[in-house]
């Protein structure tokens, strides 16, 4: 028997009615597994015990997703290695940022791209000089009506623009807002929001941007583990991640060196993460 998407999705919701935990899903992006390009990627993460899925990248140098064979190979390999592609990332080629010309072109490349593969959630990115003020309407302006425009054109694909940015918890909660529309969400990273300035806000801006504007997280603590000290205590972040109900993906974006490596540290890092989630 084939189980569809449609299935699946069905049976997640009948059981959250009948009131089970919600299913942790976890994958790893392609990019931090040091394996763009290659279709060996889906091979190597299924040597990964627990892990679901490979985020994959779109655009990376001279390597992309859009021939259509380059398409029908990647489905292939995930579905003949029983995984799955929850999200799309890099969108943009050289150049091309949200807030410069060729974006919105790029966006709709890519939402087909993810139409295609089964993918949920396209990651969009902008930081820093690149991500809107929101109290600069000339800046904010154009990104919201933008993506007002590709809102309705990701949903009908299934897929879900995940806006990640330099922005604080309140920010995005404002941003999203302004968008409103539920095909462009928030792809919330918390080591991010650190890096970018938001000190001692991350953990509880779980809450403050709230489950119906998160589409999907990462997690990561540079090369260390997850459970080790790092700019985020994700045992905190864990916590109040649960707290608002998410169900959604997390993809892990750990640096690592090897590919002996990324399996080992990826099974230590899946056990932590199961065991702060259940």
């Amino acid at each position: 028997m084939v189980t569809t998407r449609r299935s699946l999705l069905q049976a997640a919701a009948a059981a959250l009615a009948a009131g089970a935990t919600p299913p942790i899903k976890i994958g790893h992006r392609e990019a931090s597994m040091k394996l763009v390009g290659y279709l060996r990627v889906f091979e190597v993460a299924s040597r990964i015990p627990g892990l679901q899925g490979v985020e994959l990248q779109v655009v990376s140098g001279e390597h992309t997703l859009w021939p259509k064979e380059t398409l029908i190979r990647y489905k292939r390999e995930a579905s003949r290695w029983g995984l799955r592609i929850p999200s799309l990332a890099g969108p943009f080629s050289r150049g091309v940022q949200l807030m410069k010309p060729g974006a919105e072109e790029m966006i709709r490349k890519a939402i087909a791209c993810g139409e295609f593969l089964g993918a949920s959630v396209l990651l969009v990115p902008s930081f820093r000089d690149n991500c809107p003020d929101l109290e600069k309407p000339e800046q904010v302006g154009p990104v919201v009506e933008m993506m007002k425009r590709l809102g309705p054109v990701a949903a009908d694909a299934g897929v879900t623009i995940g806006l990640e940015n330099s922005l604080s918890p309140a920010g995005n909660a404002r941003l999203t807002d302004l968008i409103a529309h539920p095909g462009v969400r928030i792809y919330y990273d918390l080591d991010n929001g650190e890096f970018y300035g938001h000190k001692g806000l991350i953990e509880a801006g779980v809450k403050v941007i709230g489950r119906e504007r998160i589409c999907q997280i990462h997690v990561k603590n540079e090369e260390r583990l997850i459970e080790e000290p790092g700019r985020i205590d994700w045992r905190k972040a864990f916590r109040e991640i649960k707290a608002i109900g998410y169900d959604g993906w997390f993809v892990l974006e750990s640096r690592h060196t090897t590919e002996a490596q990324v399996i080992e540290s990826t099974a230590r890092n899946l056990r932590f993460m199961r065991e702060q989630l259940s």
